[in-house]
């Protein structure tokens, strides 16, 4: 996957300041989640919190600390510019990419009739969306969990036109 120019900025600092997402975050206080996806050019800052992540991470690149926060060439307003996302070959060739690709062809029926079952006709938005990833320790080998926490959102009835 290609990054835009400012993410490649972003996590050059990150590797030499030594600091882990989850310490960034902590810092900066956002969740850890977003945080990762704001480097990788899939989520916008506010000015103040652009602002504290580039001086956590040493950053001086000013090009990038404006992407963050949503301007500079290409950006209109404040989610201007991003394409969230963007750059995914089908399947994903990267094996943990993969897996997330896999568990949603394994599961993904099922999650879609479960929600149908508990909320009715409608899907769970991405947009306002929460996610976090913990490690669990387990006697077999420790288990990655991931929790995705999206708004439902009914499908319209013709009757709403």
């Amino acid at each position: 996957m290609s990054l835009p120019a400012h993410c490649d900025a972003l996590l050059a600092c990150k590797t030499a300041s030594g600091k882990s997402f989850e310490t960034l975050a902590k810092e900066v206080g956002k969740p850890e989640v977003w945080l990762a996806a704001l480097f990788f050019g899939n989520a916008v800052a506010d000015e103040e919190t652009a602002a504290k992540i580039a001086k956590a991470i040493g950053c001086s690149d000013e090009a990038a600390v404006n992407a963050m926060a949503g301007r500079g060439p290409g950006n209109v307003g404040v989610a201007g510019g991003i394409t969230r996302g963007r750059g995914w070959e089908w399947p994903p060739r990267d094996p943990t990419l993969y897996r997330f690709a896999e568990a949603v062809m394994v599961y993904g029926d099922a999650w879609k009739a479960l929600i149908h079952e508990k909320f009715g006709d409608g899907i769970m938005s991405a947009i306002t969306f929460r996610s976090e990833l913990t490690r669990v320790p387990d006697p077999s080998g420790d288990r990655v969990k991931i929790t995705l926490d999206g708004k439902f959102l009914k499908y319209s009835d013709t009757d709403d036109w």
